[in-house]
């Protein structure tokens, strides 16, 4: 009975030892299995990368980056219905407080070539999370100051730091599959011109009935509302170039934008896109306030709203492009940009309904082909998609400033037109500059078209096994 009793504990003892050992290392799995942003603060356990399963990229994932970069972007332009307000309380002139405005965009450009371009060296949860933070600390200073050099000097860095929706968007190319990409980016896309159009009405109404800080302190709230969405939706993701360092990424995208011709193609289209862009909101005002219409600032301005029909319409175009060859999906809204102009050139002058025809139809276009020149270029190279959005994004700014340059310049010259005309070229620009290569052309063909015309694009039969959003 003893010697049982004995054999009995002694296999107790052993079976104790074997599940002590064998939990040790799953425990100690487990513990390595956390991760944390920054080294100390962890991450929801639903969103940590496991190498075993797929990305999951759910339609309330993207609509929160898309609603975050709302709120991101409209940093930018807070400022544009306040610069009276500003001058009389920093008691300066209007020009010097009118760099205000210039310093973010030149800011938010510094911050598309050297910050967003990150995304493709390191990972981009705690990139977006620290971005957004520094985007936090540096508006609050633009609430407390009280030095109009102390503004302008803040004013530059808050637009480096609002460079989020340009880490998010090449971030939702990586996570969606490609059967729903460009559905991906439209929604983000449209949060980006959304953002806009909140900004300046938001802003406008504070500043109507309130003091200028005040729409700065609300400012820091959103923000730290998309501070802790970003958190608890943003999953973990690991770098994607690791041997690479940070002047290697940034001296790539010399190498990208002069070797890789869709990424040309695109950047030239985009440039006559937004220089067409730009071209008509900055001339609108005068064909509005001018005869035969006579419309006043409150009127000229609700033309803003007319146009957002267009936006609120991209993340629908966005379904249709997944199922196009993106050189159609190109084409379509480039061609109907061409109709649109002509119909401004024709009649902008002489009839308000071709005014407001045109302004929802750029506005559609619009959206439509940017979305479809981002998936293009996204597809060259999964690898370096946060460099290629910086170079198409860099294109967009050379575009703007031309465009608002030359068409102020004929308008004020050669009348609307003129400068509707000039419109009509450059669309034709972008028409000719996307003839030069056909919509099966291999990766480095300069010109030419090659692999037939088909306009459907076919699903790879990866895709179906890949999640759905």
């Amino acid at each position: 009975m003893m010697g049982s009793c004995s054999i009995w504990q002694v296999e107790k003892c052993e079976r104790s030892l074997i599940v002590n050992e064998s939990s040790a290392p799953k425990m100690q799995m487990e513990k390595e299995q956390l991760s944390f942003d920054f080294g100390f603060l962890p991450i929801p356990k639903h969103l940590r990368y496991t190498p075993d399963g797929p990305l999951r990229f759910s339609i309330a994932r993207n609509a929160a980056f898309g609603i975050c970069t709302t709120f991101v972007v409209a940093n930018l332009y807070y400022s544009q219905p306040l610069l009276i307000q500003l001058s009389l309380y920093f008691h300066v002139s209007y020009e010097e407080i009118s760099r205000v405005p210039t310093l973010l965009q030149a800011g938010y450009a510094a911050g598309v070539v050297l910050v967003s371009p990150l995304g493709d060296l390191v990972p981009r949860r705690p990139l977006l999370l620290g971005v957004v933070l520094a985007d936090i600390f540096f508006t609050l200073g633009l609430a407390v100051t009280h030095s109009a050099h102390v503004f302008e000097a803040l004013s530059f860095v808050v637009g480096v730091t609002s460079v989020a929706p340009q880490i998010l968007t090449p971030f939702a190319a990586d996570l969606a599959p490609e059967n729903r990409r460009a559905s991906a980016i439209s929604i983000i896309f449209a949060g980006l011109l959304f953002g806009i159009l909140i900004a300046r009405v938001l802003s406008g109404i504070v500043a109507q009935f309130s003091t200028w800080r005040i729409i700065y302190y609300i400012d820091v709230g959103l923000l730290t509302a998309v501070l802790i969405t970003l958190y608890f939706v943003v999953p973990e993701h690991p770098s994607k170039n690791r041997g690479l360092t940070y002047l290697e990424i940034l001296t790539s995208m010399v190498k990208l934008s002069t070797s890789e011709p869709v990424l040309i193609q695109a950047s030239l289209i985009t440039m006559g896109s937004n220089a067409c862009y730009m071209n008509f909101w900055v001339t609108l005002t005068f064909i509005l306030g001018g005869s035969p219409y006579h419309y006043s600032t409150l009127v000229i301005g609700l033309f803003g709203l007319i146009g957002m029909f267009g936006v609120s319409m991209g993340p629908i175009l966005g379904r249709g492009i997944d199922r196009l060859v993106t050189w159609y999906a190109i084409l379509i809204p480039t061609f109907f940009m061409a109709i649109f102009w002509a119909v401004q050139t024709a009649a902008a002058g002489v009839n308000i309904s071709a005014v407001v025809l045109v302004c929802i139809g750029l506005d559609l276009c619009d959206a439509m082909q940017q979305v479809s020149l981002s998936t293009a270029v996204f597809s060259i190279s999964e690898s370096a998609r946060a460099r290629l959005n910086a170079v198409l994004i860099l294109s967009n700014f050379v575009g703007q400033f031309t465009g608002t340059a030359a068409a102020t310049k004929v308008y004020l010259e050669h009348g609307w037109r003129a400068s509707a005309a000039l419109g009509l070229a450059c669309a034709a620009f972008q028409l000719l500059i996307l003839f030069f290569r056909g919509p099966h052309c291999e990766r480095y063909t300069w010109f030419g078209y090659q692999g037939g015309m088909d306009w459907k694009k076919m699903e790879k039969k990866d895709d179906k096994d890949k999640p759905r959003i």
